[in-house]
Formats: structure tokens, sequence, C-alpha cells
């Protein structure tokens, strides 16, 4: 038979592990939020210097006066409306682009005769 100090020490025992388990589930649940709330501080961060960085790139080409085609701007009706660039602004033009071509004749390989190779 189990006195009753034996029970007492096993329903102890028994108290202080199950604590232990449940605070060390508490204690992975609150290190998995802290985790989460840092990736999500630190992706609202990213964001902002991501912001930062367009703006940046937007008052360069406004102050390049660059113009972006694909957005529609009541002003340019149609493409003879777009500001006309140099030709010296282009590296080629379609005269002087030499496309080379190659002469070649389409054989069809002989048929092999499978008693010949015997």
């Amino acid at each position: 038979m189990v006195d009753r100090l034996e029970r007492n020490k096993d329903l102890i025992q028994e108290l202080v592990e199950s604590t232990a388990v449940h605070v060390g589930s508490i204690t992975t649940i609150i290190t998995k939020a802290v985790a989460d709330v840092a990736r999500e501080i630190g992706e609202i961060i990213t964001d902002g210097f991501e912001m930062r960085e367009a703006a940046k790139l937007a008052e360069q080409d406004e102050a390049r006066h660059v113009i972006d085609i694909d957005t529609e701007d009541p002003e340019l009706d149609d493409q003879a409306d777009l500001p006309v660039r140099d030709t010296a602004d282009y590296a080629l033009t379609e005269d002087d682009v030499e496309v080379p071509t190659l002469d070649a004749e389409i054989v069809e390989p002989p048929a092999l005769d499978h008693q010949q190779s015997r």
C-alpha cells in the first residue's frame, strides 16, 4: 500500500511537471507571437524604404522630363504628341541593321537497313 507521504509526493511531482509543460507551451506561444510581430514591423519598414526609393526615382524622372508612356496623360492623345527625340538618341535605326542569312538545304538521313548492320 502507498502511504500518505508517497501519495502527496506523487501529486506534487505531477503538478510540477504539468505546470512546467503548460508554462513551456505559453512561452512558445509568446515567443512565436513576438517573432511574428517583429517580422511584420520589419516588413512595414521595408515597405517604407521601397516607397521612399520610388518617390526619389519619380522625382529624378520628373526633373529629367521623362514621360511614362504607359500612363494615360490627357495632354497626350496619341503618340504624335510625344516629344520628338533627336536621331542621335538612338543607337540603331532599322536601316542600319544587317541580318545575316545562311543558305542551307534540308536533307533526309538515309534509312537504316537492320539486316545490313548484322
